[in-house]
């Protein structure tokens, strides 16, 4: 049994000390459950272990270990909660990047059936889907389908996408196509410069964020480039198990990201998951200098804007004549509060006067997880929930910083949540366009 989380460890792949490894950490959770209300995966091992008089988890079948890899869906908030992590303790327990580790193992070894692997290549080519998206009106139509209807179910079958999950649409104009075309703006006093990597969700489905985005930086004296590249982050692929693709898709994404640093700039990101991509998972994966540089001057999109507030010489314009909401629901994604940097969104949201209503409930969409069609059982209760407190919090308006829990969110209420830097956008009076 080898304790690693480093892909490249020459038994890292290997099934037997994967498994060995699996044994150890599924008896260590069951003896702590302390993360028994995050997902469906713990309360599912904790029954497995229940089964047996001695609570042995070694007793677990393999089948048994892989329903518990399948439910777990990299919410990274064992990260939040666990007293086991590495550099906390002896044990070196980490929950989310095993789960990783196993699934790159099962997809090396050939143990997906051909339609989960059908549904990565699908799914996890989001660059490619954009491109065709944003040049015709064909998918938004497919995709746009009622839910359960007999377009979505045929989607269904083919692409391994559920036809009850609310899709987002894609936009008729792609984010970097607008920044291009943009006037350009001559700042006064320059607080900063950043690159801004746009997310594959930005970039063909919510250009509209990125848009509010460079319009609040630059109103507060940050020039905004395009970072060197605007591909998608990988996540699709690492979540999937297929490591090979990912670090194809990483090792590229870091030097093009490196370079934008070289240049003088900060990475700024207005999506969590792909965030905590390029701050945790490029070191891992990746490793070296390069993907260092890149971790340490990458910033959430409202982490830079606070961080800016808060520094020594800078500060945010606090003027705010435009719309500004009495109360706020904001819903707080998993991957943002694991990466340990405080409510920065909350914060900056508060300087409008706003009040703000915390919701930290997982959506359970997390990537391609939740859209998948297998786990539709699972991932639209999580949903409903997050619904349910959306819908108790009352707020004027919702807010989240994570477009695909957002579409969670709008498909279980019928509200639309905004982006923070929207909010802040027209609480500036600056019009969305």
């Amino acid at each position: 049994m080898t304790i690693t989380y480093d892909p490249n460890h020459p038994r890292y792949l290997d099934e037997k000390d994967v498994r060995d490894e699996l044994t150890r950490v599924y008896d260590l959770c069951h003896g702590c459950r302390l993360c028994f209300k995050y997902c469906t995966a713990f309360p599912t091992l904790f029954d497995f272990v229940d089964r047996h008089d001695d609570q042995d988890a070694g007793k677990m079948t393999p089948a048994q270990q892989d329903q518990v890899i399948d439910e777990c869906f990299q919410c990274k908030l064992c990260y939040i909660n666990c007293p086991y992590i590495p550099g906390q303790s002896e044990w070196e327990l980490d929950f989310p990047r095993l789960m990783l580790r196993a699934d790159a193992m099962r997809h090396h070894n050939k143990q997906i059936t051909v339609r989960d692997r059908l549904t990565t290549d699908v799914m996890g080519r989001t660059d490619l889907l954009g491109m065709v998206a944003t040049a015709t009106p064909v998918m938004n139509k497919m995709m746009g389908a009622k839910n359960g209807s007999l377009v979505r179910k045929v989607i269904e079958k083919t692409a391994g996408v559920s036809s009850q999950r609310l899709l987002p649409p894609f936009a008729r104009q792609r984010f970097t196509t607008w920044f291009k075309r943009r006037p350009k703006l001559r700042l006064g006093k320059r607080q900063g410069r950043v690159a801004v990597y746009p997310t594959c969700l930005v970039e063909y489905q919510a250009p509209e964020i990125g848009q509010d985005l460079v319009k609040v930086y630059e109103r507060n004296g940050v020039e905004c480039t395009l970072a060197d590249t605007t591909k998608c982050c990988g996540a699709p692929f690492l979540h999937s198990g297929d490591i090979d693709q990912f670090k194809k898709v990483a090792a590229e994404n870091v030097k093009a990201l490196a370079e934008s640093v070289r240049k003088g700039n900060d990475i700024v990101v207005p999506q969590p998951t792909c965030g905590y991509v390029l701050k945790k998972d490029y070191v891992d994966y990746i490793g070296g200098p390069d993907a260092t540089l890149v971790s340490e001057h990458t910033f959430d999109a409202a982490e830079y804007l606070v961080n800016l507030h808060k520094g020594e010489g800078t500060s945010l314009d606090t003027e705010f004549n435009g719309d500004v909401p009495e109360t706020i629901t904001y819903h707080t994604p998993c991957h943002l509060r694991a990466q340990n940097i405080g409510l920065k969104s909350r914060d900056l949201m508060k300087l409008t006067g706003a009040k703000i209503k915390l919701v930290q409930q997982c959506s359970g969409i997390d990537g391609m997880w939740g859209l998948r069609a297998e786990n539709a059982e699972l991932s639209i209760p999580i949903a409903k929930k997050l619904g349910d407190e959306i819908i108790k919090a009352g707020g004027d308006v919702v807010t989240g910083d994570c477009h695909l829990a957002n579409t969670a969110i709008n498909e279980q209420t019928g509200r639309e949540p905004l982006h923070p830097l929207q909010v802040v956008a027209r609480a500036y009076g600056i019009p969305q366009e």
